[in-house]
């Protein structure tokens, strides 16, 4: 009985695990697209990001590197509203704004948290 029950449980816990792996693969999926296209975070248009050459400006903001490092809180605040920390940033203040939602910034985050 109770090697049953520990099967369960390991099952139960495999599951939950790939359904948040699956979850957070597509936020991520998510928060690349808003990193990259124009209309919504249009972030490449001053960072680059992962090494990858941008074609265009992306080299106006620092360069993304090693964000998987950074707390979550933190990258979220920083695209939330940059001048909190940095009262000179020149980068806007996506949510302070209204121009990235609640639910868009924390893709952009797990988006940023691949960040090599």
């Amino acid at each position: 009985m109770k090697l049953i029950k520990s099967l369960v449980v390991a099952t139960a816990i495999s599951t939950l695990t790939v359904t948040l792996s699956s979850a957070n693969d597509d936020l991520v999926k998510e928060g690349e697209k808003i990193f990259n296209t124009k209309n919504l975070g249009n972030c490449l248009a001053c960072h680059d990001v992962n090494g990858k050459k941008i074609d265009g400006p992306g080299s106006m903001g620092p360069k993304l590197q090693a964000l998987k490092y950074w707390p979550d809180e933190a990258l979220y605040n920083k695209i939330y509203d940059p001048y909190t920390d940095n009262p000179i940033s020149q980068m806007p203040a996506f949510g302070r704004n209204g121009w990235l939602s609640d639910s868009e910034i924390k893709a952009v985050v797990a988006y940023l948290k691949t960040v090599e």
